[in-house]
């Protein structure tokens, strides 16, 4: 059974106490008070809340601690004492009677959650001492703690989740008073990702590969979880927090983690953190948490959870829907056009897989486009569109009612020679061009190379084994592998 401290027992934390009586242990300077809780049968303790010998003295280690007395001043010198006395215990606290605004900004500064008496014997403000906010204490306990300024970053090529996320984040990051920017690596370019960041105007710091980063205290990573592995990070940098949605391929290591691979988007995560802090989004960030939950469901018919709908229902209030209506409809660049026509000249089906091979390109976004429009076409059942940027073969693939795990087979097609993963229905890969012979026979070779693996791993075309495939492709001397990537497709 869940286990509760009050300190300071005002009228609210009084109620609060005989509501639950049976897990509740108050500690009190008020005489009478503590007579009268033990007549009503409550464990009390006369003294001074914010005094450790006093305090010392409760029998049990609480899993909430409660704030509530009817004095700001008093409440916000108890929260200071109870976050260092029970580092692991979910902090809950009352403003008080008309606390002024700086005692306000600091009791949010300490506690996991702050209420004005007036809501506190709601059913909701009982319910919200001992639900399962968990996974959010632990986070505003870290944000308090962590070295100023806090970058977070998304993925490379950031999509609409990772951006929400990190934005969220740094919104979350200033209600415990740490300063923190949003930040990535690489380009904003599928139009409705621009769309998004220039309609909404949002705030994200771009980074070059070779620029020297500023000196940051902290470092977050979201909707992906490991340095180096999808961003330009050092693989050897030290991250406080990590919060994704995306199963791990190695162990993560932070100060916070929440990976919830059950869950269809990062930004639901984020939308349940606020939820719980009782922080209402700004129209642009609600209207970006809810697109990029849109986005990674392929509108909550791909991968979606309950927790999906319910972040959806929560944040929706605050949207601003007719920017929604138009990032949901951006013009389209006319290389996404000439892609998407070349996706559609040269492709190779096989048994309902399709596999096309567009050239060079400067727009990745448009190869996850090709794929999703592609995979429309009667008996296609899974897409694989592939171009080359620079030295680098980027691809996107799409699966619809079909038992094939894409993620597993473009690792199982690619992870030797190159980096690749994603989800069940939507994954990509990217693999170094290398040396695959004369410049003129380059194209070919990667149409070939590519296609026959990817042919291979899914079981039509041919009758080789996947080993033999790899066997068979050594001779053309592959550049070295890229580093293990988690979601190499997260930017479609």
């Amino acid at each position: 059974m869940a286990s509760r401290l009050v300190l300071g027992c005002g009228s609210v934390g009084r109620q609060l106490a005989v509501a639950e009586s049976s897990r509740t242990h108050v500690v009190t300077e008020d005489e009478h008070r503590v007579e009268t809780l033990r007549s009503d049968g409550i464990a009390a303790t006369l003294g001074d809340p914010a005094d450790p010998a006093t305090v010392a003295t409760v029998s049990f280690d609480p899993d909430t601690v409660v704030v509530g007395s009817d004095d700001p001043a008093k409440n916000c010198a108890i929260a200071d004492f109870a976050v260092d006395a029970f580092p692991d215990a979910r902090l809950f606290a009352f403003t008080g009677n008309e606390p002024t605004d700086a005692q306000r900004e600091r009791l949010h500064q300490l506690a996991d959650d702050v209420h004005d008496p007036a809501d506190a014997l709601s059913s909701f403000m009982l319910d919200r001492v001992g639900d399962d906010g968990l996974q959010t204490r632990r986070l505003m306990r870290v944000l308090r703690t962590a070295e100023p300024p806090l970058a977070v970053f998304a993925h490379d090529n950031p999509d609409p989740d990772a951006i929400a996320s990190a934005l969220a984040l740094v919104r979350i990051a200033e209600r415990a008073g740490i300063e923190a920017q949003a930040c990535y690596f690489g380009d904003i370019s599928h139009q409705e990702n621009r769309a998004l960041v220039n309609l909404l105007d949002l705030e994200l710091q771009t980074f070059s590969t070779n620029q020297e980063l500023p000196e940051f205290g902290s470092i977050a990573l979201v909707d992906h979880s490991r340095p180096g592995i999808n961003d330009q990070l050092p693989p050897e940098t030290d991250i406080d927090i990590v919060v994704d949605h995306h199963p791990p391929r190695a162990p993560v290591e932070a100060s916070f983690v929440d990976l919830r691979s059950n869950i269809g988007s990062t930004s639901t995560l984020f939308a349940d953190y606020l939820r719980k802090l009782g922080i209402d989004p700004t129209p642009e960030l609600a209207t970006a948490l809810l697109f990029g939950i849109q986005v990674d469901t392929d509108d909550f018919s791909r991968e979606v959870a309950g927790e999906d709908f319910d972040a959806a229902a929560y944040l929706v209030s605050f949207v601003d829907a007719a920017k929604l209506e138009r990032i949901e409809s951006p013009s389209v660049s006319a290389e996404t056009v000439e892609i998407l026509a070349s996706a559609i000249v040269n492709r190779d089906i096989r048994d309902g897989v399709l596999a096309s091979y567009v050239g060079v390109i400067s727009d990745r976004d448009a190869l996850a486009q090709a794929a999703d429009q592609l995979l429309m076409m009667d008996g296609v059942s899974t897409t694989l569109i592939f171009g080359t940027i620079d030295d680098t073969v980027f691809a996107s693939a799409r699966a619809r009612g079909s038992e094939l795990d894409l993620g597993e087979a473009l690792r199982e097609a690619f992870d030797q020679i190159g980096s690749a993963g994603g989800h069940a229905d939507m994954a990509g890969a990217q693999i170094p061009v290398g040396g695959l012979g004369a410049e003129d026979e380059a194209d070919t070779a990667i149409r070939d190379v590519i296609s026959e693996r990817f042919f291979e791993t899914v079981g039509v075309g041919t009758d080789a084994s996947p080993a033999a495939v790899y066997a068979k492709d050594t001779h053309l001397g592959l550049a070295e592998a890229l580093p293990e990537h988690d979601d190499p497709d997260d930017a479609a």
